[in-house]
């Protein structure tokens, strides 16, 4: 095997698995650029990943093949709805935010598994029939090369994912909500003073981080484990977190960093069909995405500061 042929396996898996990575890691940026840490994104993905599933089991028979991108719609909605709660512990409530987030994980998971069991009278739901599929981009997936590479046999959630990540990045750093956002998540006493009303961007940052995270959840469901269980989400929320923090609160370091866990996730499927690593056990490629993140947080990228005011909840009038 050559090595294109090898790049032509890894790349469109890496960008398969990395799409849920980038949308939840873009929802946890808009979230801590606010000033609100929310290390609920798990949770965020798994009540996303169970409503998309769910959506599409209910109508696909009614919206046939654009049942995946609606149910998206669905877990983009949940997930919204669920932050709602975080926000209103962490901003109105003035929580612990980090308690608050434990809570987004505990309680996104317990009530998903119970209505499952409640809906479908067994551990996990039937396997949806109209997720997304594997497709060769029109006209791009013809040039040499690099149309094998990158538009073929893919998906189209992994460019979507790229295209938001920099659209977040125009949002955050090029728009006036965006300087709004990441005034309020450095010096919030001081947007207040001039005019800016530091809960309501709270609260919208921490809304998105919800959206977009039911969004990352929704993908993973239905384009790699199509149905869902106790395991359909196994720390893809933490993995987006440490995205995050290995991105800088960036939004495309953010997509650079799930673009490399990605990497490493997908290592575990297609390590076998690679012959470098077609004789390491498969118990260490399933290890492998965990272990790289530790490291990557730990000894390469640096110092990594976060917003000065995230995890600070904001008292009107206290310095």
């Amino acid at each position: 095997m050559g090595i294109i042929d090898m790049l032509a396996i890894i790349i469109p898996s890496t960008m398969l698995w990395a799409a849920p990575l980038i949308f939840t890691a873009l929802g946890g940026t808009f979230s801590e650029r606010s000033g609100v840490v929310n290390i609920g994104l798990e949770g965020l993905m798994v009540i996303g990943a169970f409503s998309a599933i769910v959506f599409n089991l209910t109508f696909a028979s009614t919206f046939g093949s654009l049942t995946p991108w609606i149910s998206l719609l669905a877990a983009m909605v949940i997930g919204a709805l669920l932050s709602v709660f975080h926000a209103i512990a962490s901003i109105t409530f003035r929580a612990d935010q980090v308690v608050s987030g434990v809570a987004i994980n505990l309680l996104a998971i317990g009530a998903a598994l119970f209505l499952v069991k409640f809906i479908y009278g067994k551990g996990q739901t039937d396997a949806i029939q109209k997720g997304f599929h594997k497709i060769d981009i029109p006209i791009l997936g013809d040039i040499p090369l690099i149309g094998r590479l990158f538009f073929s046999n893919t998906y189209y959630t992994s460019y979507v994912a790229i295209i938001v990540a920099f659209i977040a990045w125009y949002v955050i750093f090029k728009t006036p909500f965006g300087l709004r956002l990441r005034a309020v998540g450095e010096h919030p006493m001081a947007a207040d003073t001039m005019g800016i009303n530091v809960t309501k961007i709270r609260y919208i940052a921490v809304i998105l981080s919800g959206a977009l995270g039911g969004i990352g959840g929704g993908i993973y469901a239905q384009s790699i484990t199509s149905d869902f269980s106790h395991a359909t989400i196994s720390g893809q929320g933490f993995m987006a977190l440490a995205a995050m923090i290995f991105g800088k609160w960036h939004p495309l370091g953010a997509m650079g960093a799930a673009l490399f866990f990605g990497f490493a996730q997908s290592l575990s499927i297609i390590g076998s069909s690679l012959p470098f690593l077609e004789n390491i056990p498969n118990v260490y490629l399933l290890i492998a995405p965990y272990v790289l993140t530790i490291l990557a947080l730990t000894g390469f990228i640096g110092r990594a500061d976060a917003p000065k005011a995230s995890g600070v909840p904001y008292i009107k009038g206290s310095r």
